[in-house]
């Protein structure tokens, strides 16, 4: 019997235009913890212990607040997307980017 794999997507987010895409989506499901999840995936793409350095914050509290289930404060959220090189863009509502 083949085994499958689980679908991980952060083995996708290889390129800055693959992660803001993909972030835009998260974002534009107004679901707090699709975006959370979102950003661990982005986390994990780069490194989960290296982006919890950059951040500040330890590894083991970064995949708990990243995990989904969790919500995480908005400034560990911001830590996090700055760690990440990730900036957030406010734009008007029914624009497109």
């Amino acid at each position: 019997m083949a085994k499958i794999k689980p679908f991980d997507s952060a083995e996708y987010l290889d390129s800055p235009e693959m992660i803001a895409a993909y972030l835009t989506e998260a974002l534009e499901s107004e679901d707090i913890a699709t975006v959370t999840m979102a950003i661990g995936a982005v986390a994990r793409a780069h490194g989960m212990a290296a982006v919890a350095e950059k951040a500040g914050v330890s590894r083991e509290n970064l995949y708990r607040a990243l995990g989904g289930d969790a919500k995480p404060e908005f400034g560990t959220v911001m830590k996090v997307l700055h760690a990440l090189g990730i900036n957030l863009v406010a734009q008007p509502q029914g624009k497109a980017a």
